[in-house]
């Protein structure tokens, strides 16, 4: 496996890849690397020739009272995971390799990126659209994979390629979560043992939400107050959103009718914690 820090080490690996036909993919991660990372590279290698993992904690991406100082890092033990894994490239370029003294030229997807996180983190899908279109132009892939977890941003991401004619297949895998069904993250290492035990009332809301759509349940406003009272019997949890939108737009919904995300975003002491579950009526 090839550890690539700049732009011109990553390409120079493309350019001899491309000029034998082979088919590129790409798993875009902030590093931490746990096994939700560790199932989009499995699907990754499964579909594709050269697989590349780009490790980059994105600065644009946080808002000024956010983690980015403090996002947990650790480039040689994700190094390991991946070269386990059957991983050909590693990109981990430093911010100034990526946003060199200068750059002002900024991705803004609108529409999909307004709501949910959206709107509680002013800024933070222009940092990630800025970051995945600046990806797709360094690594060219043919396919790249992303986490249903982060439903909203493959909704943006999605949007994105579609709009400004990205040649780049965009993949989605299913969440991973523990055995007891917390949705994993790399934020869930800032948890106390009481908020991690806290964390397990989103998955309990979003399995409530599943059985009231299931016994017919299809007013979003009766749905959501059902769940903000689940999540609200837990005193550690702080509520940020609790959203029912249409798919694939993340318009509001007075009623059920087809597929729709519901989408929470709650807070355990100082972790934010986001998790999802695709609703059908």
């Amino acid at each position: 496996m090839r550890l690539c820090k700049t732009i011109e080490e990553i390409r120079s690996l493309i350019n001899a890849v491309r000029a034998e036909g082979k088919t590129v993919g790409l798993v875009p991660t902030m590093g931490y690397l746990h096994q939700g990372h560790l199932s989009l590279v499995q699907e990754a290698r499964r579909r594709c020739e050269v697989l590349v993992v780009s490790i980059f904690v994105n600065p644009t991406q946080f808002g000024p009272h956010e983690d980015y100082q403090t996002y947990p890092r650790d480039l040689q033990r994700d190094a390991g995971l991946l070269a386990g894994a059957g991983v050909d490239a590693v990109f981990a370029p430093e911010a100034a390799e990526m946003y060199p003294a200068g750059f002002s030229s900024y991705v803004d997807v609108s529409g999909v990126s307004q709501c949910l996180c959206g709107a509680s983190r002013p800024g933070h899908f222009r940092g990630v659209a800025t970051v995945v279109s600046k990806l797709f132009n360094i690594v060219r892939p043919d396919m790249a994979f992303f986490g249903q977890k982060d439903f909203q941003q493959v909704l943006v991401i999605k949007r994105m390629v579609e709009d400004l004619n990205m040649s780049v297949q965009i993949i989605d895998v299913p969440i991973v979560r523990e055995e007891d069904g917390l949705a994993l993250s790399s934020r869930n290492v800032y948890l106390s043992p009481e908020e991690r035990s806290a964390a397990l009332v989103l998955h309990r809301s979003l399995n409530l939400a599943l059985d009231l759509v299931r016994s017919g349940e299809r007013d979003t406003n009766r749905l959501k107050e059902r769940i903000i009272k689940e999540i609200t019997s837990e005193p550690l949890a702080d509520i940020d959103y609790v959203e029912i939108r249409s798919l694939p737009h993340l318009s509001g919904l007075a009623e059920l009718s087809g597929r729709a995300l519901l989408a929470l975003a709650v807070r355990f002491g100082k972790t934010r914690l986001i998790d999802n579950v695709v609703l059908e009526a």
